[in-house]
């Protein structure tokens, strides 16, 4: 009997969001998949410095990759809200192709850089390959932006289709006006491609142009919630709670 109720409680919340405007729904499409390649570290305080010139040692192998169109976007973040044991810096590239990410990746290796000294220093290292079928970008080349992470994990009786569903019918119609409005300058939602954890989890990013952009987006998202009163307990009731983790960084980013 339990499993009944929580499958009817489930269909309900699908059949809510299903119901928001169709305005929305008629928009909202999947996109060819863009994958992404991610490099966390930890690296020790006093080399942060060391991590930034490691950084622009990359950028003629980055921005080589993306004039010839191997790839889409790159940048690095630093992480603003540290854990223990967590992560400091991360770098990243964006490519429409899996060999687009590896061949840059294969150009690291085979310059050295993947082991610099720096890198080496590092106390955690992990690497994740992302793929995102929802996404959006202005084009250009920001410093000092904001990255904002959600991170989400699907209940276990919920099927993946619930990802579609949150994204054409809440996330991606509330990020795309962020998107028009300048308040934010892109957005993706990503599962892994190379599952180095268990299916059912997925991030929703977006780049915020400034501080006084989270906060906007913030707004926008309360106001939503109080316009349509469903889509809170839709999202609550296909995802764990105790999962959920966010993540906050400043971002240097250049996109195509």
């Amino acid at each position: 009997m339990t499993r009944k109720v929580v499958r009817g409680l489930l269909a309900l919340a699908l059949t809510a969001l299903a119901t928001l405007p169709a305005l929305a729904q008629s928009e909202v499409k999947e996109k060819p998949p863009m994958y992404s390649y991610v490099g966390v570290w930890n690296i020790p305080r006093p080399q942060w410095s060391e991590m930034e010139k490691d950084n622009a040692a990359n950028q003629k192998v980055l921005e080589k990759a993306l004039a010839n169109g191997t790839i889409i976007a790159y940048g690095e973040d630093l992480n603003l809200i540290h854990q223990n044991d967590g992560w400091t810096h991360d770098q990243w590239w964006s490519s429409m192709s899996m060999a687009g990410l590896l061949n840059v990746l294969e150009q690291f290796y085979q310059s050295g850089s993947a082991t610099s000294s720096v890198l080496s220093s590092a106390t955690r290292h992990e690497d994740s390959i992302y793929v995102s079928r929802y996404y959006n970008w202005h084009s250009g080349s920001w410093k000092g932006a904001y990255t904002r992470v959600g991170i989400y994990k699907l209940k276990a009786e919920v099927s993946d289709e619930a990802i579609d569903k949150l994204a054409k019918n809440l996330v991606v119609p509330l990020l795309e006006q962020m998107l028009s409005d300048g308040v934010i300058h892109e957005y993706e939602i990503d599962v892994q491609a190379v599952h180095t954890e268990a299916p059912g989890t997925f991030t929703i990013e977006y780049i915020a142009a400034s501080a006084e952009g989270l906060d906007k987006v913030n707004a926008a998202l309360q106001a939503t919630m109080k316009a349509n009163p469903l889509d809170g307990p839709a999202f609550a009731s296909m995802t764990d709670a105790g999962a959920h983790r966010d993540e906050l960084a400043r971002t240097t980013a250049t996109y195509k």
